[in-house]
């Protein structure tokens, strides 16, 4: 499974589009901000087919100490919930019914494809 950083999706978007990348840059961060700033006044964000992230109140409760065994009252806090939606869900089912038979790992369909063009 390999990492994807804010900065390689947006090298992605900006080659993609024909845009600056500093253009895309300041998009992508604004659209970034807005979702934090929605999710702070609890609201609930909805993206339809990709998935939904909602504000949720996590109630408070008593924990223990791994180490210790010590009884600890954790407080209630907020937290985002995300919910996938119908077409990321459906990537996911393609996706997980795709192995490689002589490794047993996943494939990745874009290895796979730079690999049929060269």
């Amino acid at each position: 499974m390999a990492t994807i950083t804010k900065k390689e999706l947006i090298d992605r978007i900006a080659e993609g589009t024909d845009t600056k990348r500093v253009v895309v840059k300041r998009i992508v961060q604004l659209f970034l901000d807005e979702i934090i700033e929605e999710l702070g006044c609890g609201n609930r964000l909805e993206f339809r087919d990709f998935g939904v992230f909602e504000s949720k109140l996590r109630a408070a409760r008593t924990a223990q100490n791994p180490k210790t065994l010590e009884r600890v009252e954790v407080p209630s806090k907020r937290t985002v919930r995300f919910k996938i939606g119908r077409l990321m869900k459906q990537r996911l089912v393609e996706e997980n019914n795709r192995f490689d038979e002589a490794t047993g790992l996943p494939i990745d369909p874009r290895i796979s494809a730079a690999r049929s063009r060269a």
